[in-house]
């Protein structure tokens, strides 16, 4: 991949154009990390934050970043013509391989977001040579029962578009106080996100199957996600049940769980900072950045190891530790963090 690349790119696959941003250039041999944002937003309403947290440079400055625009999300985008199918949620991941071989990356480091967070864990159920390490936040693996599928039908007939997303998106308790963050995420969804566009995501998205995961050992057969990987969720965040789920059906020698405290629906907006360095654990644990400082976290977090196993494979598998990073090819621990 030239350097030149970086920038704004329209890939073409199967299911048609995809919106790609690169920024970096590729280091050697080691992976992009490609980012997928939640529904009712983009890459730049669910990223920038993060990735122009100055700690994340000593991170970005390692790494190509590859950010992924769901179709019709991205700024400026155009509205779908009368009759549009968008992408299932299978469909969304099937592209990547596309936006993955054109570049010529070699494998992906994850970081998705709500919707976003599903897609890539579809992707790397689909593709798992291609997916070398994913960060989940606000991932829910279950799809919507007719319950559910009824009370966002009701929503979207009482509420504007906008506020149906933020009750996605934020906890009661954000958007009864109608935060700063909430006055703007609803200013922003509302006027940079294509509406049309929006709606035919957002319906896509709430017509979601199970993930199809379980933990090995638990059934015959059993299909989950075979590389490292690091939940996150707010704390009391709408979608804090579903991660918790989710982690009781991943492997727990490759799985960290970390719930944020104070960090409300979006904890990459909210604190940049502790996810950065969590996400600096997680390369360490990886083979990667093993000089990285460490310093936040390490002080304000309590952890409690709630399994312990050896890990054998052909990639750095995860190893988190507790206090430091010292020590990569010690066993591998599931975490529950709050920090």
């Amino acid at each position: 991949m030239p350097e030149c690349w970086d920038g704004e790119h329209d890939i073409e696959t199967p299911y048609g154009l995809l919106h790609v941003v690169i920024r970096g250039s590729p280091k050697g041999n080691r992976p992009a990390i490609l980012t997928y944002h939640d529904v009712g937003l983009n890459h730049k309403l669910c990223f920038n934050t993060f990735f122009n947290f100055e700690d994340m440079q000593e991170i970005t400055k390692h790494f190509v970043v590859c950010h992924v625009d769901a179709p019709g999300q991205q700024v400026g985008a155009s509205q779908f013509p009368q009759g549009y199918q968008f992408p299932s949620m299978e469909q969304l991941a099937a592209m990547l391989p596309s936006v993955v071989q054109h570049f010529g990356f070699k494998y992906v480091i994850g970081i998705g977001v709500g919707a976003g967070a599903y897609v890539l864990a579809k992707f790397a159920l689909i593709f798992p040579d291609l997916v070398e390490g994913l960060v989940l936040i606000n991932i829910d693996p279950n799809g919507k029962g007719w319950i559910d599928w009824a009370a966002t039908k009701l929503s979207s007939l009482t509420s504007t578009l906008p506020d149906t997303v933020l009750s996605h998106l934020f906890r009661q308790e954000e958007l009864v106080s109608n935060t700063e963050l909430v006055q703007s995420y609803r200013q922003q969804i509302a006027n940079v996100v294509n509406q049309a566009n929006l709606q035919l995501f957002w319906n896509m998205y709430n017509s979601r199957r199970d993930l199809d995961i379980n933990r090995p050992g638990t059934v015959p057969n059993a299909k989950t996600l075979r590389c490292p990987v690091m939940l996150v969720v707010g704390d009391n965040a709408p979608a804090e049940e579903g991660v918790v789920e989710c982690n009781s059906k991943l492997d727990p020698t490759t799985t960290t769980f970390l719930k944020m405290a104070d960090s409300g629906g979006l904890p990459q907006v909210t604190q940049p900072g502790k996810l950065t360095e969590a996400f600096k654990y997680f390369l360490q644990g990886m083979g990667y950045m093993p000089s990285a400082s460490m310093t936040r976290l390490a002080r304000s977090r309590t952890s409690s190891l709630t399994s312990a196993s050896s890990v054998d494979g052909s990639r750095p598998q995860a190893c988190t530790h507790s206090e430091s990073s010292e020590g990569l090819g010690q066993v591998n621990h599931t975490m529950e963090v709050s920090c």
